[in-house]
């Protein structure tokens, strides 16, 4: 046999009976080590040659040959070597063959045992690699045995090729043909009784521990497939949709397939809240819902752990949990809830808390969470946090652009606006100076006329640019910041006051008061509440006719700890669509070039801005179109009052 022959080949072709087989590695590995504990359990020194193929698989068995080599002095190790490797110096314990790499027996798996009692020959090739990521699904053609004149055959052969490669061997190899008889055949003795017992057993261990290691192989590769299915689903989901309510029952839903048997909870949740309702949910059969139940956070022990922590945690018994089972109350929680094992894995982002995934068994067995169980979790809820951080960025835009657009609407309300109101005075001053200008003979009456239109229009302007003013001063907080204790009824006489002294007598309509008169104390600006009041009761009276009536009530509010004032019309009235829109800063009901009452649409986006730096809240309520409308507000008061109890004093007041 030359150096590139095959050492399979030539037995098949030496010895036609031999037949051979399809083998998997792993099935290599057990006979290998099992024909190998032969030797070492043995009391006997045999010949032993081993071919690895290449010498990172002999690497693997270096500790297991060096026993080997303390049973016999015959022990040699062939081997394809890899670059600037040691494998070619001789060892003292045992002979290394380095061969060559287009030699055929680098692509051979070999292992030849021939003692005086016993005999085994291994001899393998691989065959083409199938596309696998598991190593041991390779494969290889050949035969093992334990027929003497097989072994006697192969051990020969491999012999002279080992002499080939180490000619200094030569007298060693000599000896070892004449020491194990290699040189003439003979009968097969029986195997000891012994040998065979130690081979099956170890053969069937092996065989089982390879098995063990193929199941664990393939589990890990379920484990991986599932993983990255459902990272690919919850993928899917977010480029499909960035509704993080769709996005999130996704994940529920898949992560409810693979634990079939459990309850699968997700929500939304900070550090500081007491409590959350459960917005997703997956159900196994048997179990009670909780979507919708006030589910505690700051009471939760476990939950408590599982924020603190950067990892999932896995209870298998809740109940062997020692501080469960003293909080009483929580432990009768759980078996309402139905809840016996707890998978809790927070959701985070950017090592922000987002919220929490959980995992409820409720069988009547406990459930052993498995390293796979848990990694799978992990992944889900990173995935969705990452689901609820891209889904809250387009939120975050989508309410910015509407920001925007309402600050562009505003931004061409204003422009509209104060241009039609600051040119229609602008262009009535102009018209009166002109003509007192051009008509130096005019009546003293004319004149007087002329003056007092231009003032009026004068009065106009002032107005518009006080209006600004204060709004922008109000957003910055610099005005009506001096909260004080005062008695309403006096500021809203100092109001009324203000109206009649402003207005014509005629031209409003009759004003009602309902107030009481023992009211307690209110804590507000006065300045900041006599400007309200001045701005509503002028709207009241601009859509109200000198036919209709205004009426002011004032009480104790009944759920609330505050006065609530309200100013109600018989007049123009509000759709209730624009109840909320009529608070906007410059908002018209009317087109500025059709409108029948002039205003900048500043006024009530003062007032609101003046309540709710007071503490307090501002609304309108109207049926609609001519159904008259009505503005409540609410102030603080400065302390509790049993005054509800006393009745209302209703004044009239008419034109």
């Amino acid at each position: 046999m030359s150096n590139l022959d095959s050492l399979l080949q030539t037995l098949l072709t030496d010895l036609p009976d031999l037949h051979p087989q399809m083998y998997f590695k792993s099935s290599l590995n057990a006979l290998c080590r099992a024909i190998e504990d032969v030797v070492l359990a043995g009391n006997e020194a045999p010949l032993v040659i081993a071919s690895f193929q290449q010498e990172r698989f002999y690497r693997q068995e270096t500790r297991r040959y060096q026993r080997i080599a303390q049973k016999t002095d015959h022990v040699y190790v062939l081997a394809a070597p890899e670059p600037e490797s040691s494998f070619a110096i001789a060892s003292d314990q045992y002979e290394t063959i380095p061969l060559d790499l287009e030699d055929s027996l680098a692509n051979e798996k070999h292992l030849i045992i021939v003692g005086q009692d016993y005999t085994a020959c291994l001899a393998c090739q691989e065959q083409k690699k199938v596309l696998t990521s598991v190593e041991q699904s390779q494969r290889y053609e050949g035969i093992w045995t334990f027929e003497r004149d097989v072994c006697l055959h192969a051990a020969s052969l491999l012999l002279d090729r080992i002499a080939q490669y180490r000619p200094e061997l030569a007298s060693k190899v000599k000896k070892a043909k004449k020491q194990y008889c290699l040189t003439s055949t003979s009968s097969i003795p029986p195997l000891p009784v012994l040998q065979s017992r130690v081979f099956g057993q170890r053969l069937v261990t092996y065989l089982q521990a390879s098995q063990y290691k193929l199941l664990k192989a393939y589990r890990a590769l379920s484990a991986k497939e599932r993983k990255e299915r459902f990272a690919n689903a919850m993928t899917a989901a977010i480029r499909q949709s960035l509704d993080p309510k769709e996005v999130l029952a996704v994940a529920v839903n898949e992560l409810g397939k693979v634990f079939e048997h459990c309850r699968c909870i997700l929500y939304c949740c900070d550090r500081t809240d007491e409590a959350v309702e459960i917005e997703y949910e997956f159900v196994a059969p048997g179990l009670p819902s909780l979507q919708g139940t006030p589910w505690p956070i700051s009471t939760n022990p476990l939950l408590s752990v599982a924020l603190a922590q950067e990892r999932a945690i896995a209870i298998a018994d809740v109940f062997e949990v020692q501080h469960l089972r003293q909080d009483k109350k929580f432990a009768a929680k759980l078996e309402q809830w139905q809840i016996h094992s707890w998978l809790i894995a927070p959701i985070r982002h950017q090592g922000e808390l987002l919220g929490v995934l959980e995992l409820h068994h409720g069988g009547p067995l406990i459930y052993q969470w498995h390293e796979n169980d848990i990694a799978l979790v992990e992944a889900i809820a990173a995935q969705a946090g990452v689901a609820l951080t891209q889904a809250q960025a387009y939120s975050d835009s989508e309410s910015l652009n509407r920001n925007l657009a309402a600050l562009e609407q505003t931004r061409s309300n204003l422009i509209a606006i104060v241009g039609h109101e600051l040119r229609t005075p602008l262009s009535t001053i102009q018209v009166c100076l002109e003509s007192l200008d051009s008509e130096p003979d005019i009546s003293p009456v004319f004149r007087q006329a002329l003056l007092s239109t231009a003032l009026e229009d004068l009065g106009r302007l002032r107005d518009l640019i006080q209006d600004i003013l204060i709004l922008s001063r109000l957003e910055g907080g610099q005005i009506y910041n001096q909260i004080e204790s005062i008695e309403f009824q006096e500021t809203l006489e100092l109001a009324l006051s203000s109206m009649r002294s402003s207005n014509n007598s005629k031209d409003l309509p009759t004003i009602s008061v309902e107030v009481d008169p023992h009211l307690p104390t209110i804590q507000v600006d006065a300045e900041g509440l006599e400007e309200v009041l001045n701005r509503i009761l002028d709207n009241a009276c601009k859509f109200t006719g000198v036919d209709g009536e205004v009426t002011i009530q004032a009480h104790i509010a009944p759920d609330d700890d505050c006065l609530e004032v309200i100013v109600a019309d018989t007049g123009r009235g509000i759709e209730p669509s624009r109840l909320e829109s009529i608070f906007d800063s410059f908002y018209q009901e009317e087109d500025f070039l059709r409108r029948s009452k002039g205003g900048t649409g500043l006024g009530l986006a003062i007032c609101r801005q003046v309540i709710q730096g007071m503490n307090g809240r501002i609304w309108a309520e109207s049926a609609g179109r001519d159904q008259g409308s009505a503005f409540h507000f609410t102030l603080p008061l400065e302390a509790p009052s049993d005054s509800q109890d006393l009745m209302p004093v209703t004044q009239t007041s008419h034109p």
